[in-house]
């Protein structure tokens, strides 16, 4: 085993705890000496030594090679070093008074311009285009540094200003004060002072102009409901770009929501006047970010590390909050006086610092401050409708959730991992990237979206209904107030409601059911005076219906009157004027169907006669059939067709081309054709004009049915008792068609092949 080792306290703390695990993975490995663990890795007795004393925590790399000498696992050793490296970060920064060179997620303020570094070129431009133009735009993707700009570089600039700077038209002289503002829900109401000039109209004082700051201009469109607060705001900002309003305006807008300017008239055509676009920073300017903050406090940053982070962010959207995040988090972790790569993968890396140091703090949360915070994160978000979600700022007034101590931790835990900033009054994210870089917020987010999106509306409704004086006509109702009613039944969902919303939804929910109260109430009245009216109803009914029974009597006794005597009129006339007669008696039994008008009626049917009688067959007649030009024909038993003139009843004559029973008789639409069918199996087709046989068509294996002709008179059908029906074509130089229809039996193949004749069809059809 070598020399005893120093013995060990595991309670004393992280280095020791780490250690002693260490040793007590190479006891269980069967405690191999050092020098023979040195010749399994490319490290000396001596480093493998000092990484089991306890004295500090061994690197990464010199911890994974201890374990692969005494057979441990890799991940869980990995895991292990990283969870105890982020203990003694957090323990440093507890006992650390220094102030750390780095902002993390946090924005630079202006009493932070002499740690803004890298900035200088863009800060010049927009300083100039302040005192040549009364209202600048400022436009930047989220993460470009846009507030950070505004407070640590133009800011300071314009309050240094000593002389006077000729203008387009006018001198710019030193403000008479700068005011730095972000719109909220109620920008008109609460920054009208702000907007105000410092003298009065014109700068009365003689002391320059106010220069008015609007950061996260967004705000306008994603937090502000109300059209008219808007516009009023929006009208009393570009009033700054008359000369003489003593204003002049510096609003910066996130780049997704530029668009939007172009809804109002008078700023779009401000953005098109001095517009300032912020773009990825420069690979010189991201070396300043890194290295200068870090020279100013006397530090030393690695120049791999510095090449490895200029690679990583240059030309990343969002990479400048995160970079800062990780150098702060690195500087936590340093060792002496220099930033080290090693430390800046032990943090995560530029992706996973924010989420790691997120994480950490949450953990630490006991299970009632991990809801807490998880409320107070959600409420510091606005989720985007089209865009990207953003940050709200809201007043310590709204996590009002019961004890304040409670909410007080939460706020100074999430404010000392600077993942929210801690304003006077004021709540916020420290930055928009904490929503996108840690995937438990973001997660968050997106598995309430909708639900977040209602509960901000009932925020705003709320707070609107309390400024009211809880006006009884700001309280929800029918379709909003049943969209809240269905979030809040959700689990946990009345928990998150503060004191002012839970009483703005039961006082919108106690009002909808006294109205619903009341509503039945007036509908029970209704109900016992529909009741009184509908007996009144009843009485008036009945004396209404005998009346109408009476007077009902009285015409019927009229009609059956008049109806006899039309029926006798009738009677009178039936052999004189038997027309007239006819139509009396119509009448009459149209008028009431009396015995008379029956007797009428039946005496006028009783005097018509049939026209003639046709005999010519010698059996039974089977079947009869016109021609379009009345020429009448007919089918019987005997096997005989007769043709006849229906007009004069006489017979035309008498065709004879079948041998048994004639069953079926048509004629072709245009009168021309004559098809007949019988128990001989044949359909024969005749000429009718010259009264001859034009073809016989066969392959019925029963006897023919019924026969008839197609609307265009060129194809005939046949129907059997063999269950088929055959098409032929009218036209004897074409080939015949046939349809076979298995209606009455399925056939077999050879049985279809026996029916059908291979030269006499065009096409079979198995409807079977």
């Amino acid at each position: 085993m070598g020399r005893q080792e120093r013995p060990l306290d595991p309670g004393a703390g992280p280095e020791q705890r780490f250690a002693f695990a260490l040793r007590k993975l190479r006891s269980e490995a069967g405690g191999p000496t050092y020098r023979a663990m040195a010749q399994r890795t490319p490290y000396t007795v001596s480093t493998l030594s000092r990484a089991a004393a306890g004295e500090q925590l061994p690197s990464l790399e010199v911890t994974l090679a201890y374990v692969a000498a005494c057979g441990g696992e890799r991940e869980e050793w990995e895991r292990h070093w990283r969870q105890t490296s982020e203990e003694i970060a957090l323990r440093a920064v507890e006992d650390d008074d220094a102030e750390p060179p780095y902002q993390g997620l946090a924005r630079f303020e202006p009493g932070d311009h002499e740690r803004f570094f890298g900035r200088d070129r863009l800060v010049d431009d927009l300083v100039g285009l302040v005192r040549t133009h009364r209202f600048v735009v400022l436009v930047g993707a989220s993460g470009r540094g846009k507030s950070s700009l505004l407070r640590a570089g133009l800011i300071p600039r314009l309050r240094g200003a000593e002389e006077p700077y000729e203008s387009v038209g006018e001198p710019y002289e030193r403000p008479a004060a700068v005011r730095i503002l972000a719109p909220g829900e109620h920008p008109a109401r609460t920054h009208a002072e702000a907007l105000a000039p410092m003298g009065g109209e014109g700068g009365e004082s003689g002391e320059g102009e106010t220069v008015v700051v609007v950061d996260q201009f967004e705000e306008v469109f994603t937090l502000c409901r109300d059209p008219d607060e808007r516009k009023a705001f929006l009208d009393r900002l570009l009033d700054a770009r008359r000369a003489g309003s003593g204003l002049r305006a510096v609003v910066a807008v996130r780049a997704d929501f530029f668009g939007h300017c172009a809804e109002h008239r008078e700023l779009a055509e401000a953005c098109r006047d001095a517009t300032l676009l912020i773009g990825p920073r420069a690979p010189d300017e991201l070396r300043d970010v890194i290295v200068k903050p870090a020279t100013a406090a006397g530090l030393v940053v690695e120049r791999s590390l510095t090449a490895r982070l200029i690679a990583e962010v240059a030309g990343e959207p969002g990479g400048l909050p995160l970079l800062s995040h990780v150098l702060l988090e690195a500087w936590r972790r340093r060792r002496g006086r220099t930033l080290a790569e090693a430390t800046y993968d032990a943090v995560g890396g530029v992706r996973g610092a924010v989420a790691r140091t997120a994480e950490d703090v949450y953990a630490r949360l006991t299970p009632a401050q991990a809801s807490l915070a998880r409320r107070v994160l959600l409420r510091l978000i606005t989720p985007g409708e089209g865009a990207q979600d953003t940050r709200r700022g809201v007043d310590r007034a709204e996590l009002d959730w019961g004890d304040p101590a409670d909410t007080t931790a939460v706020l100074d835990r999430l404010a000392r991992a600077r993942l929210i900033t801690l304003d006077e009054n004021t709540v916020d994210l420290a930055h928009e990237a904490l929503i996108t870089a840690w995937p438990r917020l973001r997660g968050w987010v997106a598995e309430d979206r909708e639900r977040l999106r209602t509960h901000r509306q009932l925020t705003e409704a709320a707070r609107a209904w309390e400024e009211l004086r809880r006006e009884t006509g700001a309280l929800y109702r029918g379709t909003r107030l049943a969209v809240a009613r269905e979030w809040a039944a959700r689990d946990g969902a009345l928990d998150e409601l503060n004191a002012v919303e839970r009483a703005f939804l039961e006082a919108s929910i106690g009002l909808e059911d006294g109205e619903r109260a009341a509503a039945a109430r007036r509908a029970r009245r209704l109900a016992f005076l529909a009741a009184c009216l509908a007996v009144l109803l009843v009485v008036v009914t009945a004396v209404g219906v005998v009346a109408v029974r009476q007077r009902h009597s009285a015409v019927e006794a009229q009609r059956v009157a008049v109806s006899r005597q039309l029926a006798a009129q009738a009677l009178d006339l039936v052999d004189s004027r038997p027309g007239t007669a006819m139509l009396l008696a119509v009448e009459a039994y149209r008028t009431a169907p009396t015995p008379e008008a029956r007797g009428a009626l039946l005496s006028m049917s009783a005097r018509r006669s049939y026209q003639a009688e046709l005999t010519g067959h010698a059996d039974a007649v089977s079947e009869v059939a016109f021609s379009p030009d009345g020429t009448l024909a007919s089918v019987g038993r005997d096997g005989k067709t007769v043709l006849w003139d229906a007009r004069h009843h006489t017979r035309l004559a008498t065709l004879t081309g079948h041998a048994t029973w004639l069953r079926a008789v048509d004629f072709s639409p245009d009168g021309r054709r004559m098809a007949t069918g019988g128990d001989d199996r044949k359909v024969v087709l005749w000429d009718v004009a010259h009264r001859t046989k034009v073809a016989t068509l066969t392959g019925h294996r029963g006897p023919v049915k019924s026969v008839a002709f197609s609307p265009d008179g060129r194809t005939v059908a046949g129907s059997s008792d063999d269950g088929t029906v055959r098409l032929w074509n009218t036209d004897p130089r074409r080939t015949a068609t046939q349809l076979c229809t298995a209606l009455s039996r399925d056939l077999t193949r050879e049985e279809w092949r026996q029916l059908i004749p291979e030269k006499s069809y065009r096409r079979t059809c198995d409807m079977g």
